[in-house]
């Protein structure tokens, strides 16, 4: 296969004139990249979906699927490797691939932020540099043993070096979406972890620079000098011009709004420009593309804008052509004999051992948990794309051969593959101890003193003004314990190359996700929070929960315990539109938000958001609201009731309680329901509510309304729906709930939920409602036990 590659076919030309014509598709350069990409992509996405549940990154399906394609499983039927792979074809896929990867190291730059780097504390650097220096001495060491056997002639110089940083590397975005995965982001050893990593990654690209400069084909021992001294000019230039220019663009660049294109483009020529002069010094067009990404400014919106401009057409098609071009140059079939085998088994063994032996040694005297720093010496040994730029690199530069650089890729695959299942083995910190049985999972209670905890969760801006606008109702009036409120935002951490921008923001679990020593570019929502928390008198405590949409349910409902909750508030996947309809954000949160109500440690409420106060924040003394309960009887109805009567208590709030009750003359033609345990209960909390709110003034009213089917009772719902907000159980008990039942279309909001959501009931926000349950029924003598004064301490955090 090597003497392939020295073949000189004749060019393609761009594009064919049809099968009609007698041209074959394949025989021209456009449709069949176009096809290779297809292939590709079908090929690794399908991988990525096999490999989802032994929780693996999807690199370890591009690079496998790299290799499928190549000689090793596919490209051995040679009429396969001639139809879709010609050699006449490898210069279009190789210039397509490394397109891709420059832009790929841009976004790479994007992601590391110097400020970031420099404030690495001792612990954390000192962990870096152990996880570069074993495994860099190691690989040396091996490089030795290799040159004797199997690697005999090559450079030893470039060589050394190599197999040294090949050998160091820890990939930084594969770590990032291992620690999601495994839930470890924002504990200390996966922020350790990623700090280490960090600094890991501008070492590797420092060396890795030096083995380019090293590898060079010249005549004179003073090239390598020169391409170095020229790499280290490139880089204060641009450390000169770059920065000033990017923040003046920043600066013309305002929140909220579309960046120009101009400073698009003229960000990604720049880009093109740096890799055309870094490959023409001698080092490989990605360093230039790399520098720039470091050096543009990563405060503002004009960092996010270019990823978004960038990373989808890059990642999802470009940078798997990589893998196929790093694919087509590995064969497996060339590690052959007990001899290759053995060195294959001794490289794997000398990674493995350098990283995690190295990090756990240092990592223990700087008093690392034992768990904890054989965990970090395993994350520390993730391979991934760093790894195969390294090879390819010193394929290309005919220092590795194929059986080394065969020999390099396994053992890339196997140390990421072993990451995931070596660390939850050692370390299992995500599942908590479940919080002993805290008091007051539901808003309903006996002890109306007490503490409530408030988990309100929100996706974006656009959530904000509403759910402040409803905790400040719940605030209700200031009691002796009042009001505490955990504001979680959910981030999501998806494949794309941003969601490691927000890694950099993550903050431990229960933390606030801002520094209140900076002043400097406020966020919007931190904004909004502060003035709640100081206008309202309200302890307020925002975290970020960065997870993927997959398990975003487990940390809501492990921060909803941790916290102790009473309910968790969650917004609706839904939002309206300038006519009043609903429109879908994001069908994903709708999986969401079902998820938490299955697992959820308390009760879940669901806020359909209509505009409740409008969209801005409503100052306490301001707020002018029309709350109705809809009680048709049941749990969830108790709890909606609840709900409302806290919310009756704020001086600025009419509240409406509208029960629904069957006529006389119909209780014969339905359905009978068995519910004559809930129909005491009801009528217990019914009384208990009447009672304490008969001296209010007429802010609070109770009124029954007798139905005979559901078209009057839709009839009353929409007659008493206009308001501001409606509040009702998900779950309703009774005949009425029961004929309503078959309308729904949103099993998570239930059957009154889901009517109300409809356009002819567009004036109102709708907070759907689910209590708590055990799954046991509750008496009175544990209601009694729950609010004895001997178990007030759980209340502490």
């Amino acid at each position: 296969m090597a003497s392939v590659g020295h073949a000189c076919p004749a060019p393609m030309k761009p594009t064919s004139n049809g099968v009609f014509q007698g041209d074959s598709p394949l025989d021209f350069a456009l449709p069949l990249a176009i096809l290779q990409i297809c292939l590709v992509i079908l090929l690794t996405r399908g991988l990525a979906f096999i490999l989802r549940p032994l929780r693996q990154p999807r690199v370890i399906a591009e690079i496998t699927g790299g290799i499928l394609l190549g000689p090793s499983a596919l490209g051995r039927s040679e009429r396969f490797l001639q139809a879709v792979f010609p050699p006449k074809s490898q210069t279009v896929l190789d210039t397509l691939a490394n397109l891709g990867l420059i832009f790929f190291m841009f976004l790479v730059g994007l992601e590391l932020d110097p400020k970031s780097l420099r404030q690495t504390g001792k612990k954390a650097l000192g962990i870096a540099i152990a996880g570069i220096s074993l495994p860099f001495a190691l690989g040396i060491g091996s490089s030795f043993l290799l040159r004797e056997t199997i690697s005999k002639g090559v450079d030893s110089r470039s060589f050394l070096v190599f197999m040294g940083v090949a050998l160091s590397i820890t990939a930084f975005p594969v770590l990032a979406r291992i620690l999601a995965e495994l839930k470890l982001l924002t504990a200390d050893v996966g922020r350790m972890a990623m700090s280490a990593a960090a600094v890991n990654d501008v070492a590797a690209w420092i060396l890795l620079a030096l083995a380019v400069a090293l590898s060079g084909s010249g005549q004179s021992s003073l090239v390598p000098v020169w391409v170095f001294l020229s790499g280290c000019v490139f880089v204060i230039c641009l450390t000169l011009l770059v920065p000033p220019t990017f923040k003046w663009m920043a600066r013309q660049c305002h929140e909220g709004e579309p960046v120009e294109e101009t400073y698009v483009c003229a960000t990604l020529a720049a880009v093109l420009a740096a890799g055309f002069i870094t490959d023409a010094i001698g080092i490989h067009a990605m360093f230039g593309a790399f520098v720039v990404g470091v050096l543009v400014p990563k405060e503002g919106p004009f960092a996010s804008a270019l990823v978004e401009k960038v990373e989808d057409l890059v990642s999802g098609i470009f940078l798997p052509l990589y893998f196929v071009s790093s694919g087509l140059k590995t064969n497996i079939a060339t590690i052959q004999g007990l001899q290759s085998w053995g060195l294959l088994a001794l490289v794997i063994l000398t990674a493995c051992l350098g990283k995690i032996v190295g990090t756990f040694v240092v990592s223990l005297s700087f008093k690392v948990p034992l768990r904890e720093a054989l965990a970090l010496g395993i994350l520390m040994n993730t391979k991934g794309l760093v790894e195969l730029i390294v090879l390819n690199i010193g394929k290309d530069r005919k220092v590795l051969n194929d059986q080394v650089f065969a020999i390099m890729v396994l053992m890339a695959v196997v140390t990421t593959f072993m990451t995931t299942p070596l660390v939850m083995a050692v370390y299992k910190p995500a599942r908590r101890a479940r919080v002993a049985d805290y008091k007051h999972r539901t808003v309903e209670r006996k002890n109306s003193k007490a503490q409530f905890r408030i988990l309100a969760c929100f996706h974006s801006a656009r959530n904000i003004p509403s759910t402040i606008n409803l905790l400040e109702a719940l605030r209700g009036i200031q009691k002796s314990e009042g009001l505490c409120v955990y504001a979680l935002h959910l981030m999501e951490l998806s494949e794309r190359s941003s969601a490691i921008l927000m890694v950099h923001k993550a903050r431990r679990n229960g933390l606030p996700f801002w520094n209140r020593g900076r002043q400097s570019n406020p966020n919007h929502i931190v904004v909004a929070f502060e003035a709640f928390q100081q206008l309202s008198r309200v302890s307020v405590r925002p975290m970020t929960a960065i997870s993927s949409m997959s398990d975003m349910h487990e940390d809501i409902c492990t921060t909803a315990e941790s916290k102790r909750a009473a309910i968790i508030i969650l917004p609706f996947h839904k939002h309206q539109r300038l006519d009043g309809s609903l429109e879908t954000t994001r069908s994903d949160f709708r999986w969401v938000n079902q998820r938490v109500l299955k697992h959820a440690p308390c009760s879940v409420g669901i806020l359909i958001d209509r505009g409740l106060g409008g969209t801005t924040q409503v100052s306490a003394s301001n707020v002018s609201y029309t709350i109705t309960v809809l009680f048709f009887g049941g749990r969830d109805d108790r709890e909606a009731l609840a709900c409302g009567a806290r919310m009756a208590e704020h001086p600025g709030i009419s509240f409406i309680v509208i029960r629904f009750l069957l006529a006389a003359d119909t209780i014969g033609n339905t359905v009978s329901v068995d519910m004559a345990g809930n129909a005491s209960m009801d009528e217990e909390v019914l009384s208990e509510f009447k009672l304490k709110t008969s001296h209010r003034d007429g802010s609070v009213r109770y009124e029954e309304r007798l139905v005979r089917n559901t078209t009057e009772t839709i009839a009353v719902i929409r007659e008493v729906s206009r308001c501001n907000l409606l509040l009702v159980g998900r779950m309703p008990d009774g005949e009425l709930a029961l004929a309503l039942s078959t309308r729904s279309d949103c099993p998570e909001l239930g059957p009154v939920g889901s009517l109300l959501t409809s356009l002819e009931f567009s004036t109102a926000s709708v907070l759907v409602i689910q209590q708590y349950s055990d799954r046991v029924s509750m008496n009175l003598a544990s209601e009694l036990e729950e609010d004895s004064p001997d178990k007030g301490s759980d209340l502490s955090n």
